[in-house]
């Protein structure tokens, strides 16, 4: 199949991989393209959207020097951003590989960090930072909403963030498929990074066991207990087969990336222990796959 892009005499596999990185102001996008740089990628910062096309095509007649463009899209060039979708329409025209990360981080995490840097929001004009941030949430809506992978850097550091881009772009040949299985409490919020959310609250909770109070999910006796309650292995068995027919959909869609949450209140026992069953069965049926258990210790 042809791309498309004018590059005459330059073979097809010469056509670099593309990877856009936007997301909310001080939520680390400047830390996760300085990862993709330091893996070798050709980055460039704050491109107008409407040149992405242009760049694509130099690296495409770079004859194999430029194989792989990191481009960071912000609200800082904001009178370009509306070229961004017809940017992207094109790309996809002409059949080039394209991923969108986008970095997320809550409304506190973002007013932190502004305040401890004493820097203005950059949309937040004679407002107040939160002012700026609700102004660029519905600017970045529909983007976030076209996401490959989101990232929510609320509670990350900076070497956590490099760890999380690194698990998803050092690997020497892309798999089809990347999963994250989040275990996590619902009393603690829903994750905002989530692809997919699963209830464990339907299984009973060995926190009103008195002996398993105190283990966690990754205790084999909390396990067991959780795996001989009725509807347990079912329920593995049926979401398993359920997210086989799911990565067939997101691999004929080219989304390379999902997360799923499972959720129980506290995030401790039901979720973790069946966030653990449900990676193993992933990767036994060839998904790379990478298990978090977001609130574990928290109680």
């Amino acid at each position: 199949m042809s791309t498309g892009i004018e590059t005459a005499g330059v073979p097809e596999a010469a056509i670099p991989e593309l990877v856009i990185i936007s997301g909310m102001s001080g939520a680390g996008r400047s830390t996760a393209a300085k990862c993709l740089e330091d893996l070798g990628w050709f980055v460039v910062d704050n491109l107008p959207p409407a040149l992405i096309p242009t760049m694509v095509e130099l690296g495409a007649r770079s004859q194999g020097n430029v194989a792989r463009i990191a481009v960071v899209v912000d609200v800082r060039g904001r009178r370009f951003f509306d070229n961004l979708r017809e940017s992207l329409a094109d790309l996809e025209a002409k059949s080039v590989t394209r991923r969108i990360v986008f970095l997320e981080s809550s409304d506190d995490a973002l007013v932190r960090r502004f305040e401890s840097v004493r820097r203005p929001h950059p949309l937040q004009g004679d407002g107040r930072i939160v002012d700026g941030i609700d102004a660029e949430r519905e600017l970045l809506r529909e983007l976030r909403g076209d996401a490959d992978l989101v990232i929510d850097t609320s509670s990350l550091n900076v070497h956590e963030l490099r760890a999380k881009m690194d698990a998803q772009f050092a690997g020497e040949e892309e798999p089809e498929l990347r999963a994250t299985v989040m275990s996590f409490g619902f009393k603690y919020g829903l994750p905002v990074d989530a692809d997919l959310v699963v209830d464990m609250r339907f299984l009973p909770n060995p926190h009103w066991v008195p002996e398993l109070r105190q283990y966690t999910g990754l205790n084999e006796e909390v396990a067991a207990y959780v795996f001989n309650q009725p509807g347990a292995k079912e329920f593995l068995d049926r979401y398993a087969e359920l997210l086989r027919l799911v990565q067939a959909g997101y691999r004929r869609e080219g989304k390379r990336y999902v997360t799923i949450a499972v959720g129980c209140t506290g995030g401790k026992h039901r979720s973790v222990a069946m966030s653990e069953k449900l990676a193993a069965r992933l990767v036994s049926e060839g998904v790379e796959t990478v298990v978090v258990h977001r609130d574990m210790g928290r109680e």
